[in-house]
């Protein structure tokens, strides 16, 4: 692979909970290309135990495969690399370890993504496998800790959502002595059809053109169906699903399990996901469900692809949320431009890179977001919104240092904030703050006439402004505030000057 500086070439990586894939695409004459795949089953599900701690055996399985990944990726330069962590990350307990060795192992930065995040990107790389029609489509991906629900026209989502059962976990759960019975399959679809009660009704009401299943387990339920001479159409039904099933039943075991179709690494966990899709055949009414190439790991390059070309999803959501909860524009907008100029003039001497630029963007979009639930403590409320919102395009960590911003905008700012976020993302963390908090104050009159600050300059040690002259003497609050502001940046090493 020589990727040189072609700034079309992108990886993604799918840290599963059953197999990491990785792919390496490079966009040529408008066409997406894969110039190099990946695959290794690690079953890391398989290793968490009921407290959430990974099996170190497990846990080094998954390291050695990533270092390998790794051979392939440090190329690439920073930013043409996303690697997404899915279920079994999200359950895992004190995860900072293995993401730190994992990333030290890939030399990129990996990000856990929500539920509907993950689904939002399965949807996006199923719909760029297929025609671009104007069809309502269901897209379901089974995994091995979660599976994903997604009803979308063309390349947007309507509908999505991440259930907690995946083909690794219930064949845990439900064929954990290797057996396999009657019994022990309709407990696994019953749980399956219990999972989806809730959202089974709306899915139903939206309806859908074509039903396509992603990924490993569907991919293999097919071609096993086929295989075996249960069904000559396209898809599998829930007809030749049970058949599956019933022949399933005749071998009696998991171990030495043997079926046209079905490959030695997926016949252990195959039984689980078997009866997740039985339970969704049922729950939703699905009639025939068609396999797609696309998945997660596609999405993801689409995605990273269309940052390149300035169609950020996550600019997108921000825009929404400010609609959504009536956020001031002009006010924000006043800030955001402000933010802008400080950051261009603080971005060298204090070592904040594109990442953290465009984060501190929207964190000045949106600083004023909780005043939509109340004016007092309002920073809080917003940074409630933010943490816990569905937002998409943006990952857990992301979204995390995004809630913190909007926190940080305005009162005390205590170091004991800064003290549980990512290893090394404290202080900038703590200096974007300061630049938003700045430009926030600076627009605490909601004026519209521009603030006239003349010169900006930034060290290692702080900031100097300089404001026109006669400008402080005429707004003796803004003076106040800044001096106020000096004392909160004083706790910190940080020195603010103005004059």
């Amino acid at each position: 692979m020589q990727p040189g500086n072609d700034a079309q070439t992108v990886a993604a990586v799918d840290l599963g909970s059953n197999s990491f894939h990785m792919i390496v695409s490079r966009r040529q004459e408008g066409e997406v290309l894969k110039v190099d795949r990946l695959k290794e089953m690690v079953r890391l599900a398989s290793g968490l135990d009921p407290e959430g701690r990974l099996d170190p055996e497990v846990a080094q399985r998954a390291l050695d495969c990533l270092d390998r990944f790794g051979q392939r990726l440090r190329q690439l330069p920073r930013g043409h690399v996303r690697v997404v962590g899915t279920n079994t990350l999200r359950q895992m307990r004190e995860s900072r370890v293995f993401l730190r060795a994992a990333e030290e192992a890939l030399g990129h930065p990996v990000e856990i993504i929500a539920g509907r995040e993950e689904a939002r990107l399965i949807y996006l790389g199923v719909a760029h496998t297929l025609a671009d029609d104007s069809g309502r489509r269901l897209v379901m991906d089974i995994g091995g800790g979660s599976t994903e629900f997604v009803i979308g026209e063309r390349f947007e989502p309507v509908l999505a959502e991440s259930l907690e059962m995946g083909c690794v976990t219930f064949t845990r759960r439900f064929f954990a002595e290797g057996r396999l019975t009657r019994k022990a399959f309709a407990a696994a679809q019953l749980r399956a059809e219990q999972e989806l009660q809730p959202i089974a009704s709306a899915y139903r009401a939206q309806g859908w053109d074509q039903a396509l299943g992603a990924s490993g387990t569907i991919l293999a339920l097919d071609r096993m169906v086929h295989e075996a001479g249960l069904d000559e159409a396209p898809g599998v039904s829930r007809e030749n699903l049970e058949a599956l099933r019933d022949a399933l039943l005749e071998q009696g075991a998991i171990e030495g399990l043997k079926f046209p179709g079905l490959a030695d690494d997926r016949a252990p966990v195959i039984a689980g996901g078997l009866a997740v899709l039985l339970g969704s055949f049922e729950a939703l009414g699905i009639e025939r469900l068609h396999p797609s190439e696309g998945a997660l790991r596609e999405g993801v390059v689409h995605d990273l692809l269309g940052r390149f070309r300035h169609e950020d999803v996550r600019g997108r959501t921000i825009h929404t949320l400010r609609r959504r909860f009536a956020v001031d524009a002009a006010q924000a907008d006043r800030v955001q431009a402000t933010v802008a100029r400080l950051v261009t003039a603080a971005r060298a001497a204090w070592e904040l890179d594109e990442d953290d630029a465009g984060r501190l963007d929207w964190a000045a979009e949106l600083h004023e977001i909780g005043l939509a639930l109340a004016h007092s403590k309002y920073h809080k409320h917003g940074e409630y919104i933010l943490a816990w919102a569905d937002l998409p395009g943006f990952s857990q960590p992301e979204q995390a240092e995004l809630a913190l911003l909007v926190r940080l905008h305005r009162r005390s700012l205590k170091p004991k904030m800064l003290s549980g976020v990512r290893e090394g993302r404290a202080r900038p963390l703590l200096l974007m703050a300061a630049l938003l908090r700045i430009a926030v104050l600076l627009h605490r009159s909601r004026a519209p006439d521009p603030v006239p600050l003349e010169r900006i300059e930034a060290t290692t040690e702080g900031l100097t402004l300089t404001f026109a002259g006669g400008w402080l003497d005429a707004h003796p609050l803004t003076r106040a505030d800044l001096e106020v502001e000096g004392v909160e940046w004083a706790r910190h090493n940080l020195v603010l000057e103005f004059g």
